[in-house]
C-alpha cells in the first residue's frame, strides 16, 4: 500500500454508495476494506493488513476486566465491516455507520497516511471550527520533529 494522503470532497447517493477518491483507491490497491466508527464523530476506513495490525495493538493493551477499555474495543472494534469498491469505484457504507458518522449528501475524505477518515462534509467543517484554538497548542506537543 502505497502513502494515503489528500483531501477530497466527493458525494454519497440514496443507497449509501460513496464516490471513493480515485487516487486513495490506486493506493489501497486492494478491493476489500474495512470501515470503522472513528473518533470525532468520523469513519475510519483501513486495508485488512493495517486493520490487522491497529486492531491487534488495540487488544493487546485492553483488559477484558477494565470497564474504560471495553468501551473502547466496543466502539471500535464491534462496528468494523469489511466493504468492498464496486465497479465504479464507489463503497456502500453500511447504514449503521453512515448513522453514526452522520452521512448524508456531501462527504469529506481525508488520507490520514495509513488510513484513511470519512466525515460529513457540513461535521467536519464545524469540527475544524471548534478545534482550531486547541490545534496550536495541540501542534506544540510534537517539539521532536525537526527539519
Amino acid at each position: 500500500m502505497n502513502l494515503l494522503t489528500g483531501e477530497y470532497n466527493n458525494t454519497i447517493d440514496d443507497k449509501g454508495r460513496l464516490s471513493f477518491p480515485s487516487k486513495l483507491r490506486t493506493a489501497i490497491n486492494q478491493n476489500v476494506v474495512i470501515i470503522t466508527r472513528g473518533l470525532n464523530g468520523c469513519l475510519w476506513l483501513f486495508t485488512a493488513d493495517e486493520w490487522e495490525l491497529f486492531q491487534t495493538k488495540l487488544m493487546a493493551n485492553a483488559s477484558m476486566l477494565n470497564d474504560r477499555n471495553l468501551m473502547v474495543v466496543r466502539r471500535l472494534i464491534a462496528p468494523a465491516q469489511e466493504v468492498e469498491f464496486d465497479k465504479n469505484g464507489r463503497l456502500s457504507i453500511p447504514q449503521s455507520l453512515r448513522d453514526v458518522a452522520g452521512l448524508t449528501k456531501e462527504c469529506t475524505v481525508l488520507g490520514m497516511a495509513k488510513y484513511v477518515e470519512i466525515w460529513d462534509s457540513a461535521n467536519y467543517k464545524d469540527y475544524l471550527a471548534a478545534s482550531e484554538n486547541s490545534f496550536i497548542d495541540a501542534a506544540k506537543e510534537f517539539n521532536n520533529i525537526s527539519f
